[in-house]
């Protein structure tokens, strides 16, 4: 691209509505434009970066033997009616009707379209496994698009789909896929770390699921990560391991006065007693289709409660906490609740596993102003369940190897694997014949990369206070040539230079621009292409040398014109390869 012709334009200002790096750098640096709230045009440049990060995934996919079709973007309404999802996308589906009156909608994901295409053509479990992907648009009516295109309304990405006759096969793919997956974000250069996620209403019970996070100061996954064993987990899936200080008592249950104390710190701090030695109880209404039921969930009094863990343990289609008229209407007066003499007819109560039974807490005494000291659960409540229900946190003992000291790694989930089983082959009623000639469900597995947010993440991750600093990999182009000159000479020899890197495989901006190098080196850092390469009437008046700087570095090399191409190759090369080593935490 010679930019003296090219469709590119930066901007000093940052966007007030742009809150992290990846989002005001891209709007500055012309790489897209924003349309309406989560609506973005990717520009030239960033449409480059963009086409590079969904080549490799191809790539990669094509090794594995993944197969690439393209599903229609706009699905109808009988494929989501027969997987029992168009009325449970909560608000994210936009839909519409054709000129005939037809349910339609913008595919939010496309488990029930693959299915759809897979049940046409397969019959026999000789055609498995197979893999189908598409690198498509999606559409999710976020109720606060934000980060630009980290989480947009419109968006593109990548999800395939394997289809198996065993769960040994299902199993295999997984594994496969995991390659893959690890292969993109190294041939990408990103630092990433895969941790154990939930599945949400994704996965099938007790399936696997992974997420690949793009490490960065400014992500918005909590990652917990052991250092001493390797395992990793965002923070709603980790399974830490607190160890508590308890306190025993032979002391009966007492209630006392606790005037107009309400919250757990009031309360603590008017008795004098440490939070970990009170129970924080939390009451959640649990619904499913039109059964609404409320659990009551203790914790220990400075831990937090994951909402994900606990909605698997209700098995339940949407959570929220109890509002006021709920308590009302269980009578539970509000801030002095409890698990002591609590009406079980109305409500079911489950103790979080970090809680130590046999110790004593204070508690809520179901009674304005009133709290229970020495209160054991073991000794004085009689229908005890137990559930790991706690949110993990910083300073836990890893579950998997009882060693390691759990440390908060921040992440941006850029691709998630999933196990599916049956979920959806079951309820759209697809069946194949297997070896026996017997009917059965094929099993799924499901594989997303998000390639609009990976090329935020990979920004996110590599920047500075003067711009973007690419990865080699997926730059929009490899080198950033200024000319520094109104020589119509040394113009004409810059024009050699640019054809000679083009004919020899090298991705070149020329920044011929009537504007003075100051304007010129400031843009050159803050679309950071990986090499700038200045060519300047003076410098090479003086010693026939031409400028190669590293954007990451800032290192300087001067380079003669006769060595320029092959400097820049083995530059390249060198880079790609360092870009390689360590990338997986």
């Amino acid at each position: 691209m010679k930019l003296s012709k090219g469709f590119w334009q930066t901007f000093k200002e940052i966007p007030t509505d742009a809150e992290i790096p990846s989002h005001q750098l891209m709007l500055r640096a012309g790489l897209i434009y924003k349309q309406s709230a989560g609506l973005f045009a990717f520009l030239p440049m960033g449409l480059k970066a963009l086409q590079k990060v969904e080549n490799i995934i191809r790539q990669e996919h094509t090794k594995a033997d993944c197969y690439e079709i393209r599903a229609s973007v706009i699905t109808p309404a009988e494929l989501w009616l027969e997987s029992g999802r168009w009325d449970k996308m909560e608000g994210q589906m936009l839909k519409m009707k054709d000129r005939a009156g037809r349910e339609l909608c913008v595919s939010p994901t496309a488990e029930e379209a693959f299915v759809d295409v897979f049940r046409k053509y397969v019959s026999s479990y000789k055609q498995l496994p197979v893999c189908l992907y598409q690198i498509n648009t999606k559409f999710r009516d976020e109720i606060r698009p934000r980060y630009g295109v980290m989480r947009s309304r419109e968006f593109i990405m990548k999800d395939a789909y394997s289809f198996h006759s065993s769960e040994a096969s299902m199993h295999e793919t997984y594994k496969k896929m995991y390659e893959v997956y690890s292969n993109i974000w190294n041939r990408m250069g990103l630092k990433y770390i895969v941790v154990d996620a939930d599945g949400g209403t994704m996965a099938s019970a007790g399936s696997r699921t992974q997420e690949f996070q793009v490490v960065a100061d400014s992500g918005e996954d909590r990652v917990l990560h052991c250092l001493e064993c390797g395992y990793a987990a965002n923070i709603e899936a980790a399974e830490g391991h607190r160890v508590i200080e308890v306190q025993k008592t032979d002391k009966k249950i007492q209630l006392v006065d606790t005037p107009d104390k309400k919250t757990m710190d009031e309360v603590c701090g008017f008795l004098k007693v440490d939070k970990k030695h009170s129970l924080k109880s939390v009451i959640y209404s649990a619904i499913t289709g039109n059964d609404e039921k409320f659990v009551l969930v203790l914790l220990v009094g400075d831990d937090e409660l994951n909402e994900v863990k606990l909605k698997a343990l209700m098995k339940c289609d949407h959570l929220k906490p109890a509002l006021e008229n709920d308590l009302e209407k269980l009578q539970i007066p509000v801030g002095i609740i409890g698990p002591y003499k609590i009406d079980r007819k109305k409500i079911k109560v489950v103790y979080d596993k970090a809680i130590d039974l046999s110790a004593s807490y204070v508690t809520g005494g179901l009674q304005k102003d009133k709290h229970y000291l020495y209160f054991v659960p073991s000794r004085d409540d009689k229908e005890i369940e137990v559930s790991d229900l706690r949110l993990s946190n910083v300073g836990d003992h890893c579950s998997k190897c009882k060693k390691g000291i759990l440390k908060e790694i921040k992440g941006i989930e850029v691709g998630q694997i999933f196990e599916l089983g049956d979920r959806y082959t079951k309820s759209m009623n697809v069946t194949i014949l297997d070896q026996n000639g017997k009917a059965i469900h094929p099993l799924m597995g499901c594989y997303g990369i998000g390639t609009t947010r990976t090329v935020a993440a990979a920004i996110e991750q590599n920047n500075d206070t003067d711009g973007i600093i690419w990865p080699v990999s997926i730059a929009p182009y490899h080198v950033h040539f200024v000319v520094i000159s109104k020589n119509e000479d040394f113009i004409n020899m810059s024009y050699e230079i640019y054809d000679q890197l083009i004919q020899n495989g090298i991705e070149v901006v020329l920044d011929d621009r009537n504007v003075g190098p100051g304007f010129k080196f400031k843009d050159a850092d803050l679309l950071g292409l990986p090499l700038r390469l200045t060519l300047g009437e003076r410098d090479y008046a003086q010693d026939g040398m031409l400028e190669i700087r590293d954007r990451r570095s800032g290192k300087t090399k001067k380079i003669t014109k006769e060595n320029l191409i092959h400097e820049i190759k083995e530059w390249l090369m060198q880079k790609q390869n360092d870009e390689l080593k360590g990338a997986k935490v």
